[in-house]
């Protein structure tokens, strides 16, 4: 396999999905929706995609090797797969707390 290949595979294989859970971040609730929420929610998704790398990276350098070739690339989806939930889910309950509506 391509080593370029091998080493972003994760990010291949998720990056369908990771569309699909950043388009529903960004689109829901529909409002408020002001230059600060915008900004808000584009530094979100920036900062989960790079958890999400830095992560899958710091696992395919630290997997213990001796398992298997494929232990690496299976330790790295796992922790790059929650490390974006977690950072999408907090950021997500964050938002609700700075931008929810006065009544």
């Amino acid at each position: 396999m391509n080593p370029l290949v091998e080493l972003n595979l994760t990010l291949i294989l998720f990056l369908p999905w990771f569309a699909i859970l950043a388009t529903l971040y960004w689109l829901f609730p529909r409002q408020p929706r002001n230059a600060a929420r915008v900004l808000y929610d584009l530094a979100t998704l920036l900062l989960s995609v790079g958890a999400f790398l830095w992560s899958v990276y710091w696992s395919l350098d630290n997997a213990d090797a001796s398992y298997g070739r494929l232990w690496p690339q299976i330790l790295a989806t796992a922790l790059g797969y929650g490390v974006f939930l977690a950072a999408l889910g907090l950021a997500f309950a964050v938002r609700h707390l700075l931008f929810r509506r006065r009544r």
